[in-house]
């Protein structure tokens, strides 16, 4: 279905759409025909910002739910990832599966709730929310190969609790949920790799090769709009990411980091720098 000229409200209803239903198949469908639309440019675009012509109302983040399958539990209940053994390579598999099927979700709520920043913005969330969906195919294709669908095994609902956390603003959402988890994604990705392929599974390498050379540019649209961002408020890059961090106890992830793709991404030498001290920096008592 396309989007007739001018019909602006459509657009966001199928946004809304795809971002609530909890059926993945049916969620991917959406995406591959909304960013169709909007790569044939049957999509037309204001020129003013949206959120002038637009109703403000939007569903609150903490309503989006997730399927019925996987349980979500504790991660702290989760089931250790033995890479020795088939059902081990399997959990972390579907483990990824997971992230993707979220990533899908939050490249569709960015473009969805920040309706009020240009028509870039939306558009580069809407690639994501597409590029996701590839994701999400090509490891779910294999986790069938070896006999497992999404959903055979537990899963925690950390990453969208943040993205709840941070639906207000579209800085913090850039900071916490790009710069921080995304990127963490960088760092771990090639090492996750390198046990798949130690254990024989070119499929596996394979799909998150694609993975982690996309997501490099996922983190970099994220970095490019918290840099824009931050300039519009006046703010230091470095130490305003620093002090998110901090304001909303994230995770101060610890060194190695992915320094090459972390530099394509966007970060800078001095920056990662910065982040390793920043992560292991002793936390004294304000008094």
């Amino acid at each position: 279905m396309s989007i007739s000229p001018n019909n602006h409200t459509g657009f966001y209803t199928r946004l809304e759409h795809a971002l609530l239903t909890t059926h993945p198949a049916e969620k991917c469908a959406l995406v591959a025909a909304l960013w169709g639309d909007w790569q044939a440019g049957s999509i037309d675009w204001p020129d003013e910002p949206a959120c002038k012509l637009l109703p403000q109302a939007v569903v609150p983040a903490d309503q989006v739910e997730h399927p019925d399958k996987p349980e979500l539990i504790d991660p702290s209940k989760l089931r250790a990832r033995q890479m020795g053994t088939p059902e081990g390579r399997a959990i972390m598999l579907h483990a990824v599966a997971h992230i993707e099927y979220n990533a899908i979700n939050l490249g569709l709520d960015a473009a969805y709730r920040f309706r009020f920043l240009p028509r870039e913005f939306t558009g580069g969330w809407l690639r994501v929310a597409h590029e996701e969906v590839e994701h999400f195919g090509l490891v779910t294709a294999h986790l069938a190969i070896m006999g497992y669908a999404y959903g055979d095994f537990p899963a925690h609902r950390g990453l969208w609790v943040t993205a709840c956390k941070t639906a207000h603003d579209p800085l913090v959402r850039m900071a916490l949920i790009l710069r921080l988890f995304e990127a963490h994604g960088l760092d771990v990705t090639p090492g996750i790799t390198e046990k798949f392929r130690q254990a024989g599974d070119a499929g596996a390498v394979a799909a998150l090769e694609v993975i982690l050379r996309e997501e490099v540019g996922h983190v970099a649209l994220g970095d490019y709009w918290f840099r824009h961002l931050c300039a519009e408020h006046g703010l230091p890059v470095e130490a305003t990411y620093q002090q998110l961090i901090a304001e909303y106890d994230a995770p101060r992830l610890k060194p190695p980091y992915n320094t090459e793709a972390r530099l394509q991404a966007g970060f800078t030498v001095d920056e990662l720098e910065s982040l390793a001290r920043f992560a292991v920096a002793k936390r004294f008592p304000s008094n």
